[in-house]
């Protein structure tokens, strides 16, 4: 074949391939000339609809909402926020931790194991591992002379007892010092070599099964020790699950992952962060579930970016506008329970309730709490202060002091028996829009919000393709 057939057979080929993914996975919509797949949009509506519940208006629904994030991440691509370095070091560290357990090699992991048994088994120096139990009477080291005739006296009696045959794990449980171990019957756990105090080790290995020793004296006070059960331990086959277990709590393999991105960073002359794009673009094309949720942190953050700096916060800071809006729309600010607007106060006294009331008189309300922290609280809690709106029906004491329900007085404290309220009874609705703040600035964000997606939908182009939308989970 003469190189020009060659030339148009791969031409031919990689057509047919490529329709052929095309069809695999088609194009649902193209936003800013950017394209969504099947696959994505399928990720991202499965994701945020768990109910199980799939159907055409649902997922109509969903196109619209989908669309409008990814304008928002357009926008801050164009603002080029995902160049600045606090953004860089967020997105990383979540992508991260999804990436860097896949580079553990499995050999590598194994080793580490097989290496802490061996430690094991070298800390044994060829002993038994030993389950004692004891009976413990404290003594201090600086204790007089009293104190320890007074701890051997305790001891010695303890161990009469047991020499007349009662039952170790019974009088451990009553008359031993510690009680961790005593509520197990004297029970240490497990232990071996250099695990315990040198006394109380020397004496557990001289023990035998079943045995019991006389009084033992370490530098914390005195023993009677017995040894419940000996073994060797367990095979490398047995304890590996466990061992596994421990060292990934203690980060094992972000450890081997980090020992291997510096090797990989060192080799290639490149930084670890390099090393790091790399990998994730490469397990990313192995796995879509992965790539999306890479694609989800990353478009994730640059959406809370934009969202925080040109809606989110400038409509929480324009007083202005949000008392303009309050005013606008103050019927749906309505309520449907009387409120009351302002501060209960439970004071240790009457005499001291009248004086933070004294106080928070005719102050602005934003000031109250610092008031009361500085005048009454600096060096011990003489007030609580709670300041928010109260719904009749919320807290048992303003329904009394405001609303005249009489079983709100039961719930008095004894340590603050003085109880007394500061504000104003809202019957109908809120009368400034701070008593309805948070909702008020909610809803104005949300207001904003929708002008900021209005203008970015007549800024980017955007293109839905029914005939793949209606393939969305039904292929």
């Amino acid at each position: 074949m003469k190189p020009l057939s060659y030339l148009l057979s791969f031409i031919l080929y990689l057509s047919s391939s490529c329709a052929a993914l095309s069809q695999r996975d088609p194009v649902v919509k193209r936003i800013n000339g950017k394209d969504v797949t099947r696959s994505e949009f399928e990720y991202n509506f499965n994701k945020n609809n768990t109910d199980g519940v799939i159907d055409r208006k649902s997922i109509d629904e969903y196109v619209e909402l989908f669309i409008n994030y990814k304008l928002k991440v357009e926008a801050a691509l164009d603002a080029k926020y995902d160049t600045m370095t606090s953004y860089q070091q967020e997105f990383r560290s979540y992508r991260d931790q999804q990436v860097r357990p896949l580079l553990v090699n499995p050999e590598a992991e194994e080793t580490e194991v097989r290496n802490y048994y061996d430690q094991m088994l070298a800390q044994l120096e060829g002993k038994k591992l030993l389950q004692p139990a004891h009976i413990f009477v404290r003594m201090m080291q600086q204790a007089t002379p009293e104190q320890q005739q007074a701890a051997k006296a305790k001891i010695d009696s303890i161990y009469t007892v047991l020499q007349g045959g009662a039952d170790f794990a019974q009088v451990a449980a009553t008359a031993s010092e510690d009680p961790g171990t005593g509520q197990r019957g004297g029970v240490i756990g497990w232990i071996g070599p250099k695990q315990l105090l040198k006394e109380i080790e020397d004496a557990c290995y001289a023990l035998k099964v079943g045995e019991m020793s006389k009084p033992v004296k370490s530098t914390v006070g005195w023993h009677i020790l017995k040894l419940i059960e000996e073994k060797d331990l367990e095979p490398y086959d047995t304890l590996a699950p466990q061992i596994r277990k421990f060292l990934e709590a203690r980060g094992m393999k972000d450890r081997i992952a980090g020992q291997m991105i510096d090797s990989l960073a060192k080799t290639a002359g490149k930084t670890a962060d390099q090393i790091m794009d790399e990998q994730s673009d490469r397990f990313a094309a192995q796995d879509d579930e992965l790539k999306y949720l890479i694609q989800e942190y990353h478009d994730g953050l640059l959406l809370y970016e934009i969202m925080q700096r040109t809606v989110w916060e400038p409509a929480a800071k324009d007083t202005a506008a949000l008392i303009n809006y309050f005013k606008k729309n103050k019927k749906q600010f309505a309520y449907e329970k009387p409120h009351y607007s302002g501060a209960l106060l439970q004071a240790r006294s009457a005499d001291i309730l009248k004086q933070v009331q004294k106080a928070l008189k005719g102050k602005p309300e934003d000031s109250w709490a610092g008031i009361v922290k500085t005048q009454f609280n600096k060096d011990s809690v003489l007030v609580r202060f709670e300041r928010r709106n109260f719904e009749q029906g919320e807290n048992a004491l303003v329904d009394s002091l405001v609303f005249g329900v009489k079983k709100g007085k039961s719930r008095l404290s004894k340590t603050y028996p003085a109880v007394g309220i500061i504000g104003r009874k809202l019957k109908k609705g809120p009368q400034v829009w701070t008593d309805a703040s948070a909702q008020v600035v909610q809803d104005y964000q949300g207001v904003k919000e929708q002008e900021f997606v209005d203008e970015l939908r007549r800024r980017y182009k955007f293109e839905v393709y029914k005939d793949a939308l209606n393939t969305v989970n039904n292929h």
